[in-house]
């Protein structure tokens, strides 16, 4: 590595490769490093491996943050609009799945190649697999160690994104830098995961896995500082050890350990309201009506954790219990006992902390030289591209931002 370079960008990933791209296509030596022997393996399987490289809504109101205006700057600056005009440039065929979410056609190595080209339009040089064994700050800038050896470079883009999905390479080294130089970091925890229920309280519930319906979640109640209200009308799907689907994914990142989410399984139905007024001309039994609207065993499973026969007959039902039951399907609230963790948690929430970095350049206020893209700060997306989009947007900042001149 005896090459000299302005910039070393440590992590190939999505935010990195945009950033080295960038910054290599503005003039400036880059070297591209990555400790994974397979390169952007996170874009790879992402979207059933299709690929979800951004949402055409993406916007502020879809990201969480402790400073949440943060991510304003750089996501108005490169929009979806933008990366859409890299993705048509490079002829990759697309098609929109839902809300607003944007799909390779074909593969996300599309991506991958993409990205690549980007980096070889402007001279970046890839090294991988390589292990980064440490970050100094020297007279001139820095001096990164590596089993590959030493290099000095003006700046460090610290790309290496949080801890979810372990198996493919996730590591803390990220906020281990940041800490280093005295940036705080925001406790990280698992986001877009499923929730999970302890075993006994789970039991009515575990038999019910592989149904799948649509419904509204919430957690939350958005008073008092830092609390966070978060609402959705996703897919639900019950699993043997708890809940996901989209649903879920999106509730698990406002969810506190302790509280409830809420979930109405009929949204577009005042279920009490609708089996009162059924009770005078309905003959059939509870778990028959029931079933015209929900998942038979869904019907009789909530049914019977609830305490009601499910060939009870609707007409001998008093109005009080129907509202019981009522409740307990537009307002089901219970409290996850934990999450499946990072080996499932398509992110990592919080990292390091926004207040602490420039939000036109990505770099560290008190550290000239340092920067941070992507997953590693504690800026996190909803699902449904919005991850990529603030990979692409906070990589570009810091590219362009290294690519001027001083």
């Amino acid at each position: 590595m005896a090459k000299q370079y302005d910039v070393a960008v440590l992590g190939a990933g999505a935010a990195g490769m945009m950033c080295a791209a960038v910054a290599g296509q503005q003039g400036k030596r880059v070297i591209l490093l990555d400790h994974a022997a397979k390169l952007a393996e996170k874009i790879r399987i992402s979207g059933g491996g299709r690929c979800n490289f951004t949402n055409i809504n993406a916007g502020p109101a879809n990201f969480l943050s402790q400073n949440p205006h943060f991510c304003r700057s750089a996501l108005s600056r490169y929009t979806a609009q933008d990366f859409l005009a890299l993705v048509k440039k490079h002829r990759i065929a697309y098609h929109e799945k839902h809300r607003g979410q944007l799909f390779c056609d074909d593969s996300s190595e599309r991506i991958i190649a993409m990205l690549r080209a980007e980096c070889e339009a402007g001279g970046v040089d890839l090294r991988m697999p390589v292990k980064i064994a440490g970050v100094q700050k020297t007279d001139a800038g820095f001096l990164v160690s590596t089993d590959s050896g030493e290099l000095e470079v003006a700046s460090v883009v610290v790309a290496t994104g949080g801890l979810s999905i372990p198996k493919i390479g996730a590591t803390d080294l990220g906020y281990r830098i940041a800490t280093q130089f005295g940036l705080k970091v925001i406790e990280p925890r698992p986001g877009l995961v499923p929730l999970t229920f302890d075993g006994p309280s789970w039991e009515p519930f575990a038999p019910l896995a592989g149904i799948a319906l649509e419904v509204d979640v919430s957690t939350g109640s958005g008073k008092g500082k830092g609390a966070l209200r978060g609402q959705f009308r996703e897919d639900l799907l019950f699993t043997h050890r708890g809940l996901s689907g989209p649903a879920i994914l999106q509730i698990s990142s406002y969810w506190q350990p302790g509280t409830p989410i809420v979930l109405d399984l009929l949204p577009e139905m005042d279920v009490a309201e609708t089996l009162i007024g059924a009770k005078k001309t309905e003959k059939k039994q509870l778990g028959n009506v029931l079933a015209q609207w929900l998942p038979a065993r869904l019907a009789d499973g909530l049914l019977s954790g609830n305490g009601f026969d499910p060939s009870a007959r609707l007409a001998d039902m008093p109005d009080a219990k129907l509202r019981k039951l009522g409740d307990a399907i537009n307002r089901w609230a219970i409290v996850p006992t934990g999450s499946e963790g990072y080996k499932k948690a398509e992110v990592t929430l919080g990292g390091v902390d926004t207040r602490e970095l420039s939000q036109q350049t990505m770099m560290a206020n008190k550290v000239p030289g340092l920067y941070f893209v992507g997953e590693a700060m504690d800026v996190t997306g909803w699902l449904g591209g919005y991850n990529f989009q603030w990979a692409w947007a906070s990589g570009v900042a810091a590219g362009l931002a290294l690519g001027s001149p001083n």
